[in-house]
């Protein structure tokens, strides 16, 4: 399970997808990509034959920390090239690592390439709350992250340290401000304040459809809590996905008539109808839960388009590995990730950087989802996984671009093999498996992480 949403920040979009986890999705998990055919008389890759192909191709990271000397992060600007949107992955949504390296990524694409949006697997409204600090609104970013990332796994010093760095790059550049997007779903906690800017922004441009909406939004909110929610009985849940289709229709309509700023009208109309249509899931339907879960990945992919065409803006999209590539460790739960959607509709506007890690420790919960993000440690990589022959090439930490790695490597990554990928959730036997080669466009290995600095 990759995806994790909380309240106005995120809770693992469903947790319901955990509930799943014990029933629904007891289906086996097929490999993330088949192996490539065998070929008479061409013999397999050696690990050594392979680590010596990735060392030609591989640059050395002498760093994850934001503040550190950003020379060693020229060979990735050339790999990401002319991007718009760059997805950058996380193995575990719980390492300090992966965290700060976001961090230094954005701060030099900012910096460097004119980025100018950080989106973030989190909801739509609560992003808008963070930009809202970012552009000058009040509090701290201590408290916006109470506020926006309570209860996930993001609500981290690190984070805190993102956000601060954000509101103080927008003081130093007035004329070139950052900003941060939510690209997810609403759930759990969609957030009243949302249909306040849609019923506001009606009222103002299309008065006469205001009492009609009025009506629609009333029978929706407030909608604090998916887990409430999901407990209504099945055709009340999809009557309540047509209301507020209904109120997109409605809103939508002919918006040139609000001019520009109308069209974030419709865009808030459109989240909560994703996310009452997200609600509709039959948690004791298989077929329902991956029904979802890719009406989710569409879902964000759409949104983050949608916010790059309406801003002109270059992104930095940071979700799970599973969310920015284009395979998941769970192919039957995730067939079409956000990642493939972009990459389809952006073709080489889009890049997908991915995260690997040979050992440490990271973030989770048990397996109900339930109770405080803990720490749990993993062993060294063993032999037959990835990350164990990635982690004999001579550097501590690199990257490399796998779409000009030599023959010999890409042969080897293309193979689906045990990787370590944590979620909400993490189960180390077995562990799932994936094509890292297929998977991403450039892929980040760190030796080890630990767990990220509780706020």
């Amino acid at each position: 399970m990759h995806g994790y949403y909380k309240s106005t920040g995120r809770r693992e979009l469903l947790a319901l997808t955990a509930a799943l986890a014990a029933s629904a999705v007891a289906a086996p998990v097929a490999s993330a990509a088949p192996s490539p055919p065998f070929v008479p008389g061409v013999p397999p890759a050696s690990p050594a034959g392979v680590v010596r192909s990735l060392e030609r191709a591989a640059h050395p990271l002498r760093s994850t920390d934001p503040g550190a000397s950003t020379e060693d992060l020229r060979a990735l600007d050339a790999m990401v090239g002319g991007a718009e949107v760059v997805g950058l992955g996380e193995a575990t949504h719980g390492s300090h690592e992966f965290f700060a390296m976001k961090h230094r990524i954005f701060q030099y694409l900012v910096e460097q390439r004119g980025f100018t949006t950080f989106a973030l697997e989190m909801s739509w409204s609560a992003g808008l709350r963070i930009d809202e600090y970012l552009q000058g609104g009040p509090g701290d970013p201590r408290r916006i992250a109470r506020e926006t990332l309570a209860g996930s796994p993001w609500e981290r010093e690190e984070f805190v340290r993102l956000i601060g760095w954000m509101r103080n790059y927008n003081t130093r550049h007035p004329d070139r401000r950052v900003h941060f997007m939510g690209d997810d779903l609403g759930a759990p906690k969609l957030g009243d304040h949302i249909f306040e800017r849609v019923l506001s922004s009606v009222g103002t441009a299309r008065p006469e459809t205001l009492p009609r909406l009025t009506e629609l939004y009333a029978g929706l909110r407030p909608f604090d809590d998916i887990f409430t929610h999901l407990r209504k009985p099945l055709p009340e849940r999809k009557e309540n996905a047509a209301q507020a289709k209904e109120a997109l229709d409605l809103v939508a309509g002919p918006h040139e008539a609000g001019g520009e700023d109308y069209a974030w009208t419709v865009q808030h109309a459109r989240n909560i109808a994703q996310t009452f249509a997200f609600a509709t899931v039959d948690l004791a339907d298989p077929a329902s839960v991956t029904a979802a879960e890719g009406l989710r990945d569409q879902a964000m992919a759409d949104n983050v388009l949608w916010w790059q065409r309406q801003t002109g803006h270059r992104m930095l999209l940071s979700a799970h590995n599973g969310h920015v590539g284009y395979l998941s460790t769970h192919p039957n739960m995730y067939p079409r990730t956000q990642g493939t959607v972009l990459r389809d509709c952006l073709g080489r506007n889009y890049a997908a950087i991915g995260f690997t890690f040979a050992g440490g420790s990271f973030l989770t919960k048990d397996a109900s989802l339930g109770g405080d993000w803990k720490p749990i440690t993993v062993p060294a990589a063993r032999p037959g996984m990835h990350e164990h022959t990635l982690d004999r090439v001579g550097y501590r930490d690199f990257y490399v671009d796998l779409r000009a790695a030599p023959a010999e490597a890409r042969t080897w990554l293309n193979r689906p093999r045990p990787v370590y990928d944590a979620g909400s959730t993490f189960t180390p036997d077995p562990l799932p498996t994936l094509a890292i080669g297929q998977a991403y466009d450039v892929l980040v290995h760190l030796n080890r992480v630990r767990a990220a600095d509780k706020l």
